[in-house]
């Protein structure tokens, strides 16, 4: 198997465990804060051997890194409890639909923060994954799913920016993806304190989950958190991160079908057409853009010091055109440079 496929095959199945998640914590029947606490505190020990058997390979990790991590961890644990709180208002499924909307905050916060300007189809969709947005939350939909799912597509949709924060950062300490469990390591431990720190003002009845509440919990931190999340971060360096965005997509679609069947939940038909909207604009948006390829060099410089090359070399001192890779990797947002 090529590097590329394995790196595919992580991806895939990180994105295949972590769709369990929402389900996983509907059947926990525990108070968002809590189940948002012990999904990290139990994943914690688990993270520690992984990360101190690979500290003993590698050596210990740069004290710059660990505090990336330690901030990537307190954007997740922050993440965690409004995409907790969006599950128990709008459901499941719809939940990580609207969490999974990092593709447009990775590009636009690149536009605003890096001058990238976003690609012709990102502009193109955005007003499309708006409209879903807007179908989803049942403001023109009486029948539409969840205890109050404006409320819920507000904190979900406030979750895809966090979400695209904490996997930038961690993105940028895996030292090149030679490191994947050391800095999820660090970012968890700091998520469990800032969601302990939280938690009373969250109106959490107590921290002892009761049984089969905590069989669910500790599913949900070994499953999703531990593995899914290390074979995630195993990927996001190895491939352009509008790739790592479309697989992702595997998620919410998961999780929609995992709910129907396990839980039972029906969104309506006017929310799940604003899931195909939004999955289908995301699609469209991250694509990268077709360019004509660059012509010839027409004449050559034969000047002093510049005999032989092309003039656009001999002014930029870079290749006339780009590589079929370079060229794709042009369309994705710069996020390596968090």
């Amino acid at each position: 198997m090529t590097a590329r496929r394995r790196t595919v095959l992580a991806a895939v199945t990180g994105a295949a465990v972590i769709a369990t998640s929402a389900t996983l914590v509907r059947l926990s029947g525990e108070p968002a804060t809590v189940s948002a606490l012990f999904r990290c505190a139990y994943a914690l020990p688990f993270l520690a051997v992984l990360a101190c058997w690979e500290g003993r390979r590698l050596g210990p990790m740069a004290v710059r890194r660990r505090a990336l991590a330690w901030l990537a961890g307190l954007i997740f644990g922050l993440d965690l409890l409004l995409w907790h709180h969006s599950i128990d208002y709008v459901g499941a499924g719809l939940a990580t639909v609207l969490g999974n909307l990092q593709v447009f905050v990775v590009a636009f916060a690149a536009w605003a923060l890096l001058r990238e300007r976003p690609s012709t189809r990102l502009l193109v969709a955005a007003p499309v994954v708006f409209a879903g947005v807007v179908l989803i939350s049942g403001l023109f939909d009486a029948a539409a799913y969840g205890s109050d799912p404006r409320l819920g597509v507000i904190l979900g949709v406030a979750t895809a920016p966090a979400y695209a924060a904490f996997m930038l950062i961690l993105r940028g300490c895996s030292e090149e993806g030679r490191r994947s469990a050391g800095p999820l390591a660090h970012a968890v431990a700091s998520a469990t304190v800032l969601i302990a720190l939280a938690g009373p003002w969250q109106g959490a009845a107590g921290l002892t989950p009761h049984w089969p509440s905590h069989g669910w919990l500790l599913l949900l931190a070994l499953g999703p958190q531990v593995l899914g999340w290390v074979l995630i971060t195993y990927a996001l360096p190895r491939q352009p991160a509008a790739l790592t965005a479309l697989l992702l997509l595997i998620q919410p679609a998961g999780t929609l079908a995992l709910s129907a069947l396990v839980l039972g939940e029906r969104p309506s038909a006017v929310q799940l057409a604003g899931c195909a909207v939004i999955a289908l604009g995301v699609l469209y948006g991250s694509r990268p853009e077709r360019r004509p390829p660059a012509p010839p060099p027409r004449a050559l410089d034969g000047g002093a010091g510049h005999a032989g090359r092309p003039r656009s070399q001999a002014r930029l001192g870079t290749p006339a055109g780009l590589t079929a890779a370079e060229e794709q990797e042009a369309q994705v947002p710069k996020t390596s440079t968090v």
